[in-house]
């Protein structure tokens, strides 16, 4: 048996208000209209749906029972049209997710490969930004999601949520310098040859705010633009390197030392943007892919 949506709207609204001519108004139906809607529901359901009276009306025990599931269907319907309406995105307008260049590495292209697969229809821009930038922006509405480092994100007054580790660990040649020694501090590392990304990187401007005016002159041997490159020239014995636990391969050869210096403890957090009250459908579906794919 199939109601229509219209009559079902019509008898809550009678119900609610008590009356056919309270529901009818609120339909934007005259009352004979309304009458007939109702009569109709009534034949198609086999029953008596209300008790009418000098007062107005109210339900009978079977017009409770359609009462209620009718409530359930309407929103239901409702839940499926904002569903469906969240992927009706132009392709000029992605989603924008902004993140610094440790979770470039590893964890966005991860989640950006099962997102666009599971969501052919909806398109995303991704830029790399370091947190301050990023926090202004998402609170400016000028992003949908991004992901931030703990310590420069707090107090910022938007939503966010823990992501993932993004702790920094040093990392040499399996079998070199740091062989046998489980942790260091930087200064200790900054002792031997370095290489590590550029200066104006996200991580490289991160680790230069930390170490402050009393850092350690440190040897660099190269800089270059990219974590796995880093990780490549740590391996090959080019030097040591400081970079996120989470970018080094679990399959390739490496001593791993934690880092002793409390800064190197940073969290990922996952900050959503101000652009709308209620974050689409597309948005919450990204945001899930990019917590799967910061599991360990």
């Amino acid at each position: 048996m199939r109601y229509d949506l219209d009559d079902l709207r019509l008898f809550l609204d009678i119900v609610t208000e008590g009356s056919i001519t309270a529901g009818a108004r609120r339909m934007h139906l005259s009352l004979p209209s309304a009458s007939a809607r109702v009569r109709s529901l009534e034949q198609q359901a086999g029953v008596e749906l209300l008790i009418r009276g000098r007062r107005g009306v109210r339900p009978t025990p079977a017009g409770t029972t359609l009462a209620r599931h009718a409530r359930e269907v309407l929103a239901q319907t409702v839940r499926l049209e904002n569903a469906v309406a969240g992927y009706s995105r132009s392709p000029a307008a992605p989603l924008t997710l902004l993140v610094g260049g440790s979770a470039m590495h590893r964890l966005v292209p991860r989640a950006l490969i099962s997102f666009l697969r599971a969501h052919p229809d909806v398109d995303v821009t991704v830029s790399e930004s370091r947190t301050p930038k990023t926090v202004r922006r998402l609170a400016d509405g000028e992003a949908d999601l991004g992901v931030v480092v703990d310590d420069e994100a707090r107090d910022c007054g938007l939503a966010m949520e823990p992501l993932g580790d993004d702790s920094l660990v040093v990392i040499g040649q399996a079998g070199g310098i740091l062989a046998g020694r489980t942790e260091l501090t930087y200064r200790e590392a900054a002792e031997h040859p370095l290489v590590g990304l550029s200066p104006d990187s996200s991580l490289g401007r991160w680790i230069e705010k930390h170490l402050g005016p009393h850092a350690p002159v440190a040897r660099h041997r190269t800089s270059v633009a990219h974590l796995h490159a880093v990780v490549a020239l740590a391996a090959a014995g080019v030097g040591l390197a400081v970079v996120p636990r989470h970018a080094i391969d679990p399959s390739r050869p490496l001593d791993i030392c934690e880092l002793q210096d409390p800064w190197a403890r940073r969290q990922h957090l996952l900050a959503w943007g101000a652009r709308n009250p209620s974050p689409s459908p597309a948005t919450e579906a990204l945001a899930e892919h990019l917590r799967a794919a910061a599991l360990p």
